[in-house]
């Protein structure tokens, strides 16, 4: 038995005279947008669109820091940083959720160091700390291609996702508790944070 039934169909007068539809018009409007009302951060707009169609295309990514993505805080590896990745897990978690809802991290075991990323503007917000380097603008940072979940070389330890980033005061109170280290080195990380992948 079908379910598709035809809709019933009103038929026009024989009379009916239908007058003919005038042209479509188009107009070129001239819009004279002012530079200087361009957010600063948009200015590089297609270069990011461009970046993030990389990275869905699985291949690495150069993304500056700050603006409207994120920032970066850099820590030593090791069992101290992942336990404290293992609580922010729990943390971050709501009840029909996978295990990793920590937010994105990067785990480099070259170099032996997580990445974490953190809301834009963090730097700004982010004082001296021992376990820990906060990086944003002028920064730029090479991010793995999404299917990169292990290693060799850098992989997502918890994945990039559209919803969330790590919680800088949470992580600030776990890297405080497990005082991950060696500390990072600001100079030695500007070398390489662009070439992490």
């Amino acid at each position: 038995m079908s379910t598709v039934q035809q809709l019933p169909r009103r038929e026009p007068a024989p009379d009916f005279d239908r007058p003919d539809a005038e042209p479509a018009e188009f107009k070129l409007l001239a819009l004279d947008i002012d530079p200087r009302q361009v957010a600063s951060d948009m200015g590089d707009l297609a270069a990011r669109v461009r970046s993030l169609m990389s990275l869905q295309q699985q291949t690495v990514l150069q993304l500056p820091l700050g603006g409207g993505f994120f920032d970066a805080v850099v820590t030593a590896g090791g069992p101290q940083a992942y336990a404290a990745v293992a609580v922010l897990d729990e943390v971050q978690r709501t009840s029909a959720e996978q295990p990793d809802a920590c937010g994105p991290v990067i785990h480099d075991p070259v170099r032996d160091l997580y990445v974490w990323l953190v809301p834009p503007g963090t730097s700004e917000q982010w004082s001296a700390h021992r376990y820990s380097l906060c990086l944003g603008r002028p920064h730029h940072i090479a991010l793995p291609a999404t299917t990169d979940t292990e290693p060799p070389g850098p992989y997502w330890l918890r994945s990039f996702r559209g919803d969330r980033l790590v919680p800088p005061t949470a992580l600030r109170q776990q890297l405080d508790q497990f005082k991950p280290g060696p500390p990072p080195h600001e100079t030695l990380l500007a070398s390489v944070l662009s070439t992490i992948s």
